[in-house]
């Protein structure tokens, strides 16, 4: 007997966002007791068909076509209703292109974890992949006992509001308090500014890049951390290289395994977060670094805007201006927010045990309904 099945199409070793938050739902619910299926994509060849990992059972299915950043794989459906026959209740994160087929599937009541929208290139195909999504995501949300969203103001701006708006949770993404750790990354006493998340368009670093440059200040650095190797849709580190011009104050780190990150932390002053991408929901790099007390510059983006909004620990910036990444460097290099009471306030609002409170209390709820919703199914 599954406590609860967990459906998305990538999980771990591949890391993001999405995979991170399923992630940590997992393990932490697992570390509680319960008793956690994860159903994934096997997005590498490599991978196990199914494996146990810190206390959760991981079952793969095969991968029989890639469209951009999806996969496609015909026995996922069919295993997540196996699954689901004998489990208290379906966890769909999405946007997944299989979302409504799964939630129609499955034999458990359903929650559903919206993470963010998908931006898709504007082509014919991506358009229509958008299309597809979109529908897919708005029929696991009809029929789900709840929606989790992240924040109102990101669900309220959302393509699928209309669809967002019923049975909905507000509960933040998976945020874990970093402490310890030594400067590691640090190369002198001036300004040390980071970004943590995989190089691709819609982090918007080339602007941070571009921003930071234009710092008259020799003792600046600029730490970016981060895959650009095995990115779903493809990376963009060339174009930020091309950004760099040659600038030795401007480090890329790679992809920094969990056991770095405190290190990591620890040799900043200023996180950034310069999203691009209307669509991005939320940022939980930039809430690890305000819990640390380091002051953050976030996009003038729904969602994404929050966590400074709430906490004051920050700069707002414009998406796609460099000049205003300058602009907030600047003024935190001259007058810091008071990091200590934005700290306490971040963690008051993040921290990883109350969320994940939030959580299990939704899935309880969800569970309790079994018999409500099967009969109006």
């Amino acid at each position: 007997m599954n406590d609860l099945v967990i459906a998305l199409n990538y999980y771990r070793p591949y890391v993001s966002g999405l995979t991170n938050v399923a992630r940590d739902v997992a393990e932490g619910l697992a570390a509680r007791g319960w008793r956690i299926t994860v159903v994934a994509a096997q997005h590498a060849p490599a991978l196990p068909r199914e494996e146990m990992l810190n206390g959760v059972r991981v079952v793969r299915t095969p991968v029989a076509l890639r469209l951009g950043k999806g996969v496609i794989s015909p026995s996922f459906v069919a295993t997540i209703r196996r699954e689901s026959a004998n489990a208290r209740v379906v966890n769909i994160h999405a946007p997944m292109l299989e979302a409504g087929l799964v939630a129609a599937a499955s034999r458990a009541p359903v929650v559903m974890t919206y993470q963010c929208d998908v931006s898709l290139p504007p082509t014919l195909a991506g358009r229509l992949q958008n299309k597809v999504l979109d529908l897919s995501t708005a029929m696991a949300a009809r029929r789900a006992a709840f929606v989790t969203v992240t924040s109102d103001d990101y669900a309220d701006h959302s393509r699928l509001r209309q669809a967002l708006t019923a049975r909905r949770k507000v509960i933040p993404g998976t945020c874990h308090i970093r402490t310890g750790g030594t400067p590691a990354y640090r190369d002198g006493a001036g300004m040390h500014v980071g970004f943590l998340g995989r190089i691709v368009e819609e982090k918007g670093v080339e602007f941070l890049v571009e921003g930071f440059r234009a710092l008259d200040d020799p003792q600046a650095r600029l730490l970016i951390a981060g895959d650009f190797n095995a990115v779903a849709g493809g990376s963009v580190i060339d174009r930020v290289r091309q950004r760099m011009a040659g600038d030795t104050r401007i480090k890329l780190l790679g992809f920094l395994p969990d056991a770095a990150l405190d290190d990591f932390y620890a040799s900043l002053d200023v996180f950034a977060l310069p999203s691009i991408n209307p669509f991005e929901a939320f940022g939980i790099v930039q809430v690890e670094a305000m819990m640390r007390g380091i002051p953050v510059i976030a996009s003038d983006l729904p969602g994404v805007r929050q966590p400074v909004l709430a906490t004051g620990m920050g700069e707002i910036v414009q998406p796609r201006s460099a000049a205003s990444v300058t602009a907030a460097l600047t003024r935190l290099q001259g007058a810091r927010p008071d990091v200590e009471r934005g700290a306490a306030r971040a963690r008051a609002l993040y921290a990883f045990d109350a969320t994940l409170d939030k959580f299990a209390a939704v899935f309880e709820e969800a569970a309790a309904m079994r018999g409500q919703l099967a009969g109006a199914r």
